[in-house]
């Protein structure tokens, strides 16, 4: 059986084969059994490489971090995790400058991580917080709920999200509401220009 460690771009935790592109941390999730006990212990998330200087964190591993994973990085970024600043410099700094650009201050990451916390879980109810937005507004690597399930605005056209890839793409709506999974700060960084890295099924 595979383990709950899969989180989709609702935030939730679910066991699914499929590992895809990112692991993420929040800190240790599991108990001494393995068994996935909280969803999360700092507000430090963050998302990951796979494999960083030939390591790979363990899965059984319970004393250190609890590897969580992601399709790609707009799942991970809907799911409230910014970029690693050790093994994902590069992108720590294309997002810490776009999140800059949106906001008029170069932030610290412990500043990023304060103004995420709020807006992606509600505080000890373990449910994600969504917002309202007209879906022109959005930009691209945004999540939105479409037809009851999570799907990624790409273009003029919304993908339908599965744990081992996006599905068959609906034409995008030229108006209307829509609710937005993906956390409003990080709305804001997409649209000061951040691109996330997404999986090949994207297009």
């Amino acid at each position: 059986m595979s383990r709950r460690n899969r989180v989709t771009p609702a935030g939730r935790i679910i066991s699914d084969p499929a590992r895809g592109m990112f692991t993420g941390n929040r800190g240790i999730l599991c108990d001494e059994g393995g068994a996935l006990c909280r969803t999360s212990r700092h507000r430090a998330w963050i998302s990951c490489v796979l494999e960083w200087k030939g390591n790979r964190q363990p899965l059984s591993s319970a004393h250190r971090w609890t590897p969580l994973f992601f399709l790609d990085e707009a799942v991970s970024m809907a799911a409230g995790h910014r970029p690693c600043a050790t093994c994902r410099r590069e992108a720590y700094n294309r997002f810490r400058m776009a999140w800059a650009a949106a906001s008029g201050a170069l932030p610290s990451a412990k500043e990023m991580d304060a103004a995420l916390h709020p807006a992606r879980m509600v505080p000890r109810q373990r449910i994600q917080v969504t917002h309202e937005a007209e879906i022109e507004s959005l930009p691209d690597g945004a999540f939105v709920r479409w037809n009851g399930s999570p799907a990624l605005v790409l273009g003029e056209s919304l993908r339908s999200w599965t744990p081992s890839g996006y599905g068959a793409a609906d034409e995008r709506p030229a108006s209307g509401k829509v609710t937005v999974l993906t956390p409003a700060p990080m709305v804001a960084v997409l649209a000061a220009g951040y691109r996330p890295v997404l999986h090949q099924s994207a297009g």
